[in-house]
């Protein structure tokens, strides 16, 4: 799985085909584009929320990023994002052959928002799966960090 976490003051996420209504939208948190891949499993979804859940990105008192999203009463907004695995390495038009099916990123995504809300007590709100999306965020910092649950796993190394 890859997520491109943006520490946010506000996300919104609208669907332009449904006269722009809102289908989630947070204030102090993340907006978190997941995206899942053909080899992905429930281990990834567990390990991708934990590192997420856990990462100390958001100012203590004293200025520091030092406390973690639930420190800071924040909450989620996951959106579902194939073309995270989009291959444009050859050619101009990206392939997204590493990407899952979407009945399997469909479940996954799914399991990914319930467990972050089960397990970390996060609140979480979402896109739509499949529909066409206009997502709205004022970056916070601007923090923006990029997660694979392959570089977490230590299956790969970062190849950007």
């Amino acid at each position: 799985m890859r997520a491109c976490i943006q520490r946010v003051t506000r996300a919104r996420v609208t669907l332009p085909d449904e006269g722009n209504r809102v289908s989630g939208q947070i204030e102090n948190g993340f907006l978190v584009l997941l995206g899942v891949g053909q080899r992905d499993t429930s281990d990834e979804v567990r390990l991708l929320a934990r590192k997420i859940c856990r990462l100390r990105v958001f100012d203590d008192p004293q200025g520091k990023m030092n406390l973690d999203i639930a420190q800071v009463g924040g909450a989620i907004l996951a959106v579902s994002q194939f073309t995270l695995y989009a291959d444009a390495v050859h050619g101009n038009r990206p392939g997204f052959t590493d990407a899952a099916p979407p009945e399997t990123a469909r479940r996954l995504y799914d399991e990914f928002v319930a467990h972050v809300r089960a397990e970390y007590g996060i609140p979480v709100e979402t896109g739509v799966f499949r529909a066409m999306m206009s997502v709205e965020l004022t970056n916070d910092g601007p923090v923006t960090l990029w997660l694979d649950t392959d570089e977490l796993n230590g299956k790969k190394k970062a190849s950007r």
